[in-house]
């Protein structure tokens, strides 16, 4: 697992910025899924191959984030289980990716039923279709929900459906085959409004990102509404866009607008020295221009004879033949 990969599952796998993607993404940035809701799952996908002896390789995938949601909606019990999965780059093959991790849950959502009635040995009242298969006609499966947050200042050019990804265009043909829809946050599609409707640093990372190319926005978004930065934000910042922030030994969070503030300083420090170093120069190469003149005037000797008396390297005799 890449470094960029590290920090953005470490960050998105906290419940609050997890239920804060999930709340903006369903419910328009109402807080319906509260963190303590939210149940870490293991992020492999294991599904055996159908058969009654299991013939066949497992496969095995591995998710970013996977966590159990259990709420109350209607005054009825809701169950679903929610993915995140965090891109830095597009991935071009994303709706394909992504149904491949939620059929293996459901695939596995079936197998756990029928393990869980081979346990309990119910079979009585249920016919020979619901013993093969394992799964009962009364047997629900939890929905699987999966987002993609993309850690990227581009747009996403990549397909946002299964159908997009296929060269058959006849919709009577494509209406057999089932789609699949990629569901998306990516921050260069955000704009203010939206980005406003996150309630915890996920805000703070998107904008930051969606703004990192545009110092004029940047500066303009950071001195406004803007929440202090911890390492998790920090460490993603810095992966997914060079954004070169650091905490000072003994500090817990960042001021991003003076943080800025300090590095545009630092920046323009550097160069000044740079452009001080490169007047320098310029003077020394017109002095000595000068000398190689002067000195094939009073010797009557050619230029690369009076540089060879001046001691100037051979590597300059080109410059300085280009200057004469």
């Amino acid at each position: 697992m890449g470094r960029k990969d590290t920090v953005t599952k470490v960050y998105m796998e906290q419940n609050n910025i997890f239920a804060d993607a999930f709340n903006y993404y369903i419910f328009g940035g109402q807080q319906v899924i509260r963190p303590e809701q939210l149940k870490a799952l293991d992020i492999t996908e294991l599904a055996v191959p159908y058969g009654a002896d299991s013939a066949g390789e497992p496969e095995q995938k591995y998710r970013d984030v996977m966590k159990s949601l259990t709420a109350m909606y209607d005054e009825q019990a809701a169950y679903l289980l929610l993915g995140i999965e965090n891109q830095s780059d597009v991935n071009y093959a994303m709706p394909v990716k992504n149904l491949l991790y939620d059929a293996l849950n459901y695939a596995k959502q079936v197998q756990e039923a029928a393990a869980s009635h081979r346990g309990a040995k119910d079979y009585k009242g249920h016919n020979e279709g619901e013993f093969l298969s394992g799964f009962y006609k009364e047997d629900k499966l939890i929905p699987v929900i999966t987002l993609v947050v993309f850690f990227s200042p581009d747009p996403w050019d990549g397909p946002m459906t299964l159908h997009e990804m296929m060269s058959v265009k006849d919709r009577r043909l494509l209406s057999l085959v089932p789609d699949y829809q990629v569901h998306l946050i990516a921050p260069s599609g955000l704009s203010d409004e939206e980005l406003d409707k996150f309630h915890t640093t996920l805000r703070e990372v998107l904008a930051f990102i969606k703004y990192s190319k545009d110092m004029e926005m940047l500066d303009k978004t950071v001195n406004g509404n803007f929440r202090n930065l911890r390492k998790n934000e920090i460490d993603v910042l810095n992966q997914c866009v060079n954004a070169k922030l650091s905490l000072k030994e003994g500090e817990e969070e960042l001021v991003v607008c003076k943080a800025l503030e300090d590095m545009k300083k630092a920046a323009a420090e550097k160069a000044a020295e740079k452009a001080a170093k490169k007047a320098t120069e310029e003077a020394t190469e017109n002095t000595l221009l000068q000398a190689v003149k002067n000195v094939m005037e009073s010797l009557h000797i050619s230029a690369e004879q009076a540089m060879g008396v001046l001691k100037i390297p051979e590597s300059d005799f080109a410059k300085f033949l280009s200057m004469l």
